[in-house]
């Protein structure tokens, strides 16, 4: 089964303009600065929803791989989260307001959660690397949104993400290619 995803919905929770206390100044146009947020904070939302997917495959793992995998899901949900905090003041640093709550969350994530009671340890696999290959697809985009609108760091933090996502993704599918034997 395919990791579906959804559209972000639109913001119920303003993040541009940032209040007055809030609006750290930039030489950036506001068009500028409002395109990049709205391209950043759905790749926070994302990461935390992937992280706590990782996290609960990582807490409701069983199988003959349990170890291996679970150290693996440990290691990526620490690389997904480490990637959250550089995104937010990233945003904070051109004048933008970032995520504030689960909800918040909820509103802007793309990637679907997964509630279910029990997922087997090879469809663990396959949705955690279909939920990281969306995850790339996204930060690709915004890293074009961050480079037509001048934002060069920005642009450049999302390659050093993206690399870690594709090093993601490149250990999920290797794993998979055990397939008859994930479980």
């Amino acid at each position: 089964m395919a990791t579906q995803t959804r559209s972000a919905t639109a913001a119920h929770v303003a993040t541009f303009p940032a209040p007055p206390p809030l609006a750290t100044p930039t030489d950036l146009r506001p068009e500028e600065v409002r395109a990049v947020v709205e391209a950043i904070n759905p790749l926070i939302a994302d990461a935390y929803a992937v992280y706590l997917k990782t996290k609960n495959y990582h807490w409701h793992l069983v199988g003959s791989h349990f170890r291996d995998y679970h150290r693996l899901f440990d290691e990526q949900a620490a690389s997904l989260l480490a990637s959250v905090d550089p995104l937010a003041e990233r945003v904070r640093r051109i004048g933008g307001t970032t995520l504030r709550s689960i909800s918040h969350i909820s509103q802007l994530q793309t990637v679907t959660d997964d509630n279910e009671e029990f997922v087997p340890p090879g469809e663990m696999i396959q949705r955690l690397l279909a939920d990281n290959r969306h995850l790339a697809e996204c930060q690709r985009a915004a890293i074009e949104v961050c480079e037509k609108n001048r934002d060069t760091p920005t642009a450049n933090l999302l390659q050093e993400i993206l690399n870690e996502t594709e090093k993601r993704i490149w250990f999920l599918y290797e794993v998979s290619q055990g397939r008859a034997n994930t479980d």
